[in-house]
């Protein structure tokens, strides 16, 4: 996976402006986790980074668009990206020598150390608000009408010939339920 790491004790007091255009960024994560989303339009990253006392403040935006999968279709459906973002990321705290024993949850930050020197991995926290940006539940088009759960046919294509048949047979009983109504 392509990794872009900043040393924070680099960075001027004034702070530092980055331009990210590199697709590998997001082509390689893509790949390594067999996503099946394509870069309609390439992705681009704007990141101010102002170096704290106790970590590094990250501002920015991430602009692009993806085809991804519909949810119901699997047709591709196209996610416009438009997200900005304000990040303090700490400095990971020191671990006590005197270990309790106790199940910790480990921080989670961008911010490691390497050789005694921060290092904020700008790649991770970027993929990050990639995968905020995306929504839940991706649809080709508001009325997505999905595929046939008999034959998998495309339903935004036209009807299928299947039957709409008896629905599922566990369910059965309940049509001879009736409903008193009031009147």
């Amino acid at each position: 996976m392509a990794e872009l790491h900043i040393a924070l004790n680099e960075i001027a007091p004034e702070g530092m402006r980055l331009e990210i255009e590199d697709q590998s960024l997001w082509t390689d994560p893509l790949r390594e986790f067999r996503l099946k989303f394509r870069i309609a339009r390439p992705l681009k990253a704007e990141v101010f980074l102002f170096p704290q006392v106790d970590g590094c403040l990250v501002r920015g935006s991430l602009s692009g668009e993806l085809a991804v999968p519909c949810d119901r279709c699997a047709e591709d459906a196209r996610v416009i990206i438009e997200q900005s973002f304000d990040e303090f990321e700490p400095f990971p705290s020191e671990r006590s020598e005197a270990d309790d024993g106790d199940f910790e949850i480990p921080e989670s930050s961008a911010v490691f150390f390497r050789e005694g020197s921060p290092i904020l991995d700008l790649g991770g926290l970027l993929w990050e608000e990639l995968s905020l940006s995306l929504p839940v539940k991706p649809l080709c088009r508001p009325g997505c009408r999905g595929v046939c759960v008999l034959c998998g046919k495309n339903l935004n294509d036209g009807p299928c010939g299947c039957s709409e048949g008896e629905g599922d047979p566990r369910l059965a009983v309940l049509k001879q339920i009736k409903v008193k109504t009031k009147g």
